[in-house]
């Protein structure tokens, strides 16, 4: 499945999707595109599934119609995300296109 990665979402994270195809926002150059431009591009260009630290974007976009979901991680920092990777695998790979799916991430392990 191809996942994109928005510019906030910690870039080792796609070792653990591995057998997925994973790039970032950055490395297509969209980095400093806005949520719905960047939602527009990533469907055009096929990608299943957007992996966000946005916590808005649950206020900001409609998905309803769309061709990909969007997994939201609930922190940014990458020790406390990568305690969280299973959740984050299992949500990316049982979200819906139009879904928009966050993933908990607790201060404490």
């Amino acid at each position: 499945m191809k996942i994109l990665f928005d510019h906030g979402t910690p870039a080792p994270l796609r070792h653990h999707l591995r057998e997925h195809s994973v790039d970032r926002s950055a490395e297509r150059g969209w980095e400093l595109l806005e949520n719905g431009e960047l939602i527009q591009r990533a469907e055009e260009e096929g990608y299943k599934v957007i992996v966000t630290t946005d916590q808005s974007m649950r206020y900001q976009q409609n998905l309803a119609g769309r061709k990909l979901a969007v997994v939201v991680l609930m922190a940014t920092a990458w020790p406390r995300v990568r305690l969280r990777t299973a959740e984050i695998r299992t949500a990316v790979e049982e979200a819906r296109p139009g879904e928009l799916r966050e993933v908990p991430i607790p201060r404490r392990g």
